[in-house]
């Protein structure tokens, strides 16, 4: 292994062990959401007993490109930066968020709804979550989830 290679294996096992998601979930990729991970770190607060991680996701939509429906281990705070955000959790009904709105998801909640409702802007929001360390950043629905 040459130098480069070296530093570029060190730079992310660094990175990982700082508990940062390298890659974009696959159920995410698909939807056409455009993830930027910004920050994940280890914390020194635990979550139900379990060392935990603080990460903070720039999320981005093209117009009409959403999320399929999934669920995340750990409480989710959300800021609209960037255009409208259809926002919808639960059986509670969907609504159109606007620049400035903020959104709170509950560990475990089915995000059903996650999307850019625009025809001609783009969305960004801003997700601030703290999981247990190692825990998938989102897990798909599974189809009894979904309506």
């Amino acid at each position: 292994m040459n130098n480069r290679n070296r530093i570029v294996a060190s730079t992310l096992l660094t990175l990982a062990g700082l508990g940062g998601v390298l890659a974009v979930r696959a159920h995410e990729a698909a939807a056409g959401a455009k993830i930027t991970q910004l920050i994940g770190k280890e914390i020194a607060e635990t979550l139900d007993g379990k060392k935990a991680q603080f990460t903070m996701t720039e999320v981005a939509y093209e117009p009409g490109q959403g999320s399929d429906p999934h669920r995340h281990p750990g409480p989710i705070l959300g800021y609209v930066l960037e255009g409208e955000y259809e926002f919808g959790i639960n059986d509670q009904d969907s609504k159109i968020l606007k620049v400035g709105d903020t959104f709170y998801e509950p560990t475990g909640t089915l995000h059903r709804v996650s999307r850019n409702p625009s025809a001609t802007g783009r969305t960004r929001v801003l997700a601030v979550s703290v999981s247990p360390q190692g825990a998938k950043r989102a897990a798909p629905a599974k189809p009894k989830d979904e309506k």
